[in-house]
């Protein structure tokens, strides 16, 4: 089973079983051009020997580099030409074996994981935008990282693609 959101390339070093692309919403695009009229509103009515197009100059690639940043994080599964799977999640990586286990977690539930059954030394990459979660609890006796929670959109077919895997 390969699911693929925002797939890009297959990885060098195997197939890809799951890719998707934590992206902002697409409505936070006309939003942002809504904040850079108001800005550029604002600037002319306080400072009118300003031409009209300096905070359009200025502004704009700005928003734009933020949410392209803010819409990079990926989640990625790779099955590699050994049969090991590797989890990306943004920066950090995860080989299976080291998964003991994983659950989905609701948009309702992750206030409370997020909150006051938050371990610190937890891996975290929420992003607000993004409803559902996963908690894996990890079996590394060398890290001392209990559990990763990461956002993801489709925690399901994610958590499918793991288990196809562990079942061979």
């Amino acid at each position: 089973m390969i699911v693929r959101r925002h797939a890009r390339t297959p990885a060098p070093s195997g197939a890809v079983r799951f890719d998707e692309r934590l992206s902002v919403p697409w409505w936070w695009w006309p939003l942002a051009a809504v904040v850079l009229g108001l800005v550029e509103i604002s600037v002319r009515l306080g400072h009118p020997e300003v031409p009209e197009w300096v905070p359009v100059l200025i502004l704009a690639p700005l928003m734009a580099l933020a949410l392209v940043r803010l819409s990079r994080l990926r989640v990625t599964l790779i099955e590699n030409k050994d049969g090991e799977q590797i989890l990306r999640v943004g920066p950090a990586s995860l080989p299976g074996r080291f998964i003991a286990d994983a659950v989905p977690v609701k948009p309702a539930d992750k206030q409370v994981q997020l909150g006051p059954e938050l371990d610190p030394r937890a891996f975290v990459l929420h992003r607000p935008w993004v409803g559902p979660a996963v908690r894996l609890v990890l079996k590394d006796p060398e890290d001392p990282t209990p559990y990763w929670f990461f956002s993801v959109r489709h925690p399901e077919a994610l958590l499918e693609c793991l288990r196809t895997a562990h079942s061979r």
